[in-house]
């Protein structure tokens, strides 16, 4: 682990930049599509962060902040303004009370972050191993797996507002988490740059409470189950599902699951069985709805895995993960998507809602429809 690189508020001074024209941004994503950065920068520092901000706005460009590139769909025609890499490192571990804080650089790589906590006997992100992408990303997704998510463990986030031009730290409560999204993704979408993030995390046992992880424990006595455990069979079951970035795979190039699972009433669960012709999968969310497996509609509206469309795919491990077969366009795969979505549509009466985040699509239709409700 390398030492911590304190933040600094870099509003007001700070490193000149110099940043790169025409840097391709397909390499930089775990989907491989899209084409190049007008303008590219690597930031290691707030500072960088927001010498970066000031350059574009006196090039009155626009700005895109990139992390690890797991969970996005770049234009083919690239992105005209600056790409900003978070490229902050440092974890630093403390104790406060009961609580071990781990204050982690957003360029830091997630999975090493839950590595190290479950190395030190530390509950709370043993689940969401495996999932590719860099700290930063996680707030803005409100990541979750397997019975985890991030905001159960974020207490503050360090970011640089676009809006006020400083370096301010809001609290875990303020960050406006809910399934999949956040504020970061929400209203405040590019307000915010990201530049660390504090975990509280416990001494415990680990997180099994999703189907996938009882099944593959089942026999065990609760307490004999241990956090190492736990993290290798969630690395097994994200490699059975090509969840995990693997080149050897030719299911790796993608942004992981590409809808989100729909929540709705009890009651539309029970109209999907009618719909479907036999009964529907769910899981009681603790509010009276129920959280339907995208996989499952997709599967029963008639994309098996393994279905293709021309250099997009879906995945033969798993139906949420769209994959980029070898030479495929972002428009491939927005046209994959956008099947998809219209026949569960058509089938159930179900919008579904992508996850990734989409760039460079100024007015685009596809990615109009795929991300109305």
């Amino acid at each position: 682990m390398r030492e911590w690189q304190r933040v600094q508020n870099g509003a007001h001074s700070g490193p000149a930049i110099q940043p790169q024209a025409g840097v391709p941004l397909a390499p930089l994503t775990t989907l491989g599509v899209g084409g190049p950065a007008r303008w590219f920068v690597r930031a290691t520092t707030a500072d960088a962060v927001a010498a970066a901000d000031r350059w574009a706005r006196d090039e009155s460009l626009p700005m895109f902040v990139l992390g690890g590139g797991s969970n996005l769909v770049i234009a083919d025609a690239g992105f005209d303004g600056l790409v900003v890499q978070i490229a902050i490192g440092g974890i630093e571990i403390g104790q406060q009370g009961a609580e071990t804080v781990f204050h982690v650089g957003a360029g830091e790589l997630w999975d090493d972050v839950v590595a190290a906590a479950v190395a030190r006997g530390l509950a709370g992100l043993e689940c969401l191993s495996g999932i590719p992408g860099s700290v930063g990303g996680t707030p803005v997704q409100n990541v979750g797996a397997y019975g985890q998510e991030v905001s159960d463990t974020i207490r503050e986030v360090t970011v640089f507002d676009r809006a006020a031009v400083r370096v301010t730290t809001l609290s875990g409560d303020e960050c406006g988490f809910a399934y999949r999204t956040s504020r970061f993704k929400g209203n405040d979408a590019g307000r915010f740059v990201i530049c660390d993030v504090r975990f509280a995390l416990r001494s415990g046992p680990p997180t099994v409470t999703y189907p996938d992880l009882v099944a593959m424990f089942a026999g065990r006595s609760p307490g004999s189950v241990t956090l190492h455990e736990v993290r290798e069979a969630v690395l097994a079951i994200r490699r059975r599902k090509g969840m995990v970035v693997d080149e050897s795979d030719p299911d790796t190039r993608s942004v992981g699951s590409f809808f989100m699972n729909p929540i709705v009433t009890a009651e539309v669960h029970a109209r999907l069985a009618a719909a479907a012709g036999s009964a529907a999968p769910g899981f009681p969310t603790g509010d009276g709805r129920v959280k339907i497996p995208a996989a499952w509609l997709i599967e029963r509206a008639g994309f098996a895995r393994g279905h293709r469309r021309g250099r997009a795919g879906v995945s033969s491990k798993h139906p949420l993960a769209l994959v980029n077969l070898g030479g495929a366009t972002s428009r491939d795969v927005l046209a994959l998507a956008v099947e998809i979505k219209r026949r569960v549509s058509d089938r159930f009466g179900m919008a579904l809602r992508p996850e990734p985040a989409f760039v460079g699509f100024d007015h685009d239709p596809d990615v109009a429809y795929l991300t109305e409700a």
